[in-house]
């Protein structure tokens, strides 16, 4: 394996554990959040808090990522 396929599939495993932090907060702490009285579905007012929460964070992680990057230039 060459040093270039090694960083590619390094890269690649880095992101996707990423990702998958990234899911595990936002559940937790959405969860956390939104939903007072779990049942077996969902209100709409919890599904509408968990969609605003998740788009939030989502936003937030965006912001923080471009800062990073820019300060990094």
């Amino acid at each position: 394996m060459s040093t270039e396929d090694f960083m590619d599939q390094l890269k690649t495993q880095l992101a996707q554990a990423y990702a998958e932090e990234f899911l595990e907060t936002v559940r937790g702490k959405c969860f956390d959040k939104c939903i007072t009285k779990p049942g077996s579905s969902l209100g709409g007012s919890e599904s509408s808090c968990i969609s605003r929460c998740v788009d939030r964070y989502i936003e937030a992680t965006g912001i923080i990522s471009r800062a990073l990057f820019s300060s990094q230039r």
